[in-house]
C-alpha cells in the first residue's frame, strides 16, 4: 500500500523531491521506493527527461485503476472517522422483540425520516432473549432490543431503555371486576400465560410458586399482542407488560386492575457488540434510539 501511494505522487509530481514532499517522505525515502516499485512491475516506469520524470506506457496503464483504487481506499477510511446521517445511505440492521418492535419502530421511522431520509433499516426479530447474543456475535444485526440475555458476557454491550410494570387484565363486564383482585380472587380465576420463549411456567407462576400455589393457565401464547383481544372476548385474566395493553389498541375493551403479586417490573435493553462500540454511524443511531426511548417513556 505504501508503495502504491508513492506511485501516485510520482505520477502526479513527475518529481522525486516533490513526491516525496507530497507524502512526507525523505527524497532518498522516495528513490528507494521508485526502485521497489520496478521491481514489483517489472518495468522502469518512469524515466528522466528535462522536464522531469516522464512515466513509460506502464505506468500510464496503472495511473487510472490504481489512483481510483486508493480514492476509493481514501473515502472508507474516512467514513470511519465521520458520519453525516443528512447524507448517509448506510443499511442498518436491528434484532427487535416483539414489544419493541410495536412500541420503537414507528417512532423511529418517523425520527430517520426527518434526519437521515436515505439510511436503509433492516428488522430481524427474536424470541429468545439469548437470540440477541447469537445474532450480535454473527454479525447478523448491528443492534437489539429486548430484555436482558440470560448470562450477561463482556463481549455485548448493554444500555438501559425502560421498564415496563405488570398489570392484570379483564374484559369490561367481567363478574370479577365488581370485587377487589385479592390473592384468593386471582387464583379462583382462568388464566392466559403468555410466553414467547413456548415455556409454561411464567413469572407469575414463579411467584406463586414460592407461596406454595399454583394458578389454572386455560391459554398459553406466545404472541403477546394477541392476548389483549383474547381477554377482551373471554373470561380469563392475563397478567401482561402494561405497555402491551396501551399499545394493543384494545384498552377501551379491558379492565386493567393492580396484579395481587410483587412481579417487579421487566427491563428492555439496546445491546451492541462490543467490536461495533466505536463505529460513528452505530454510535449515532444507538444515540438516537435511546433518545426516542427516553422521550416515549419518561413518564412510564
Amino acid at each position: 500500500m505504501n508503495l502504491l501511494v508513492a506511485f501516485d505522487a510520482l505520477i502526479t509530481e513527475r518529481n522525486v523531491t516533490r513526491a516525496g514532499a507530497r507524502i512526507g517522505r525523505t527524497q532518498p525515502a522516495m528513490s528507494a521506493a521508485l526502485s521497489r516499485l520496478r521491481a514489483l512491475f517489472g518495468d522502469e516506469l518512469f524515466v528522466r527527461a528535462p522536464s522531469g520524470l516522464q512515466p513509460t506506457p506502464r505506468a500510464l496503464d496503472l495511473a487510472e485503476p490504481l489512483g481510483r483504487a486508493l480514492a476509493e481506499i481514501e473515502r472508507t477510511l474516512a467514513f470511519t472517522q465521520t458520519f453525516e446521517p443528512n447524507t448517509s445511505t448506510a443499511v442498518f440492521t436491528l434484532g427487535l422483540s416483539e414489544h419493541p418492535a410495536h412500541v420503537l419502530l414507528p417512532r423511529l421511522v418517523e425520527r430517520l425520516t426527518e434526519v437521515a431520509p436515505a439510511i436503509v433499516l433492516r428488522i430481524r426479530s427474536f424470541t429468545a432473549r439469548d437470540d440477541a447474543v447469537v445474532m450480535l456475535d454473527a454479525g447478523e444485526v448491528d443492534m437489539a432490543v429486548g430484555v436482558p440475555p440470560t448470562n450477561p458476557t463482556a463481549r455485548i454491550l448493554i444500555r438501559p431503555l425502560f421498564e415496563e410494570r405488570f398489570v392484570c387484565v379483564l374484559r369490561r363486564g367481567h363478574p370479577a371486576t365488581g370485587v377487589p383482585l385479592d390473592l384468593s380472587a386471582f387464583l379462583a380465576l382462568s388464566h392466559l400465560l403468555v410466553s414467547p420463549e413456548n415455556e409454561r411456567f411464567g413469572i407469575v407462576d414463579a411467584a406463586l410458586a414460592n407461596r406454595g400455589l399454583k394458578r389454572r393457565v386455560s391459554l398459553t401464547l406466545p404472541q403477546m399482542y394477541a392476548a389483549p383481544s383474547l381477554i377482551a372476548r373471554s373470561d380469563m385474566i392475563a397478567t401482561l407488560m402494561a405497555g402491551v395493553v396501551s399499545a394493543s389498541g384494545h384498552e377501551d375493551d379491558l379492565c386493567v386492575l393492580a396484579p395481587p403479586l410483587d412481579l417487579g417490573p421487566v427491563p428492555f435493553m439496546l445491546a451492541w457488540h462490543r467490536r461495533n462500540d466505536t463505529h460513528p454511524a452505530q454510535r449515532w443511531l444507538r444515540a438516537i434510539v435511546g433518545g426516542l426511548y427516553s422521550d416515549a417513556f419518561a413518564d412510564t
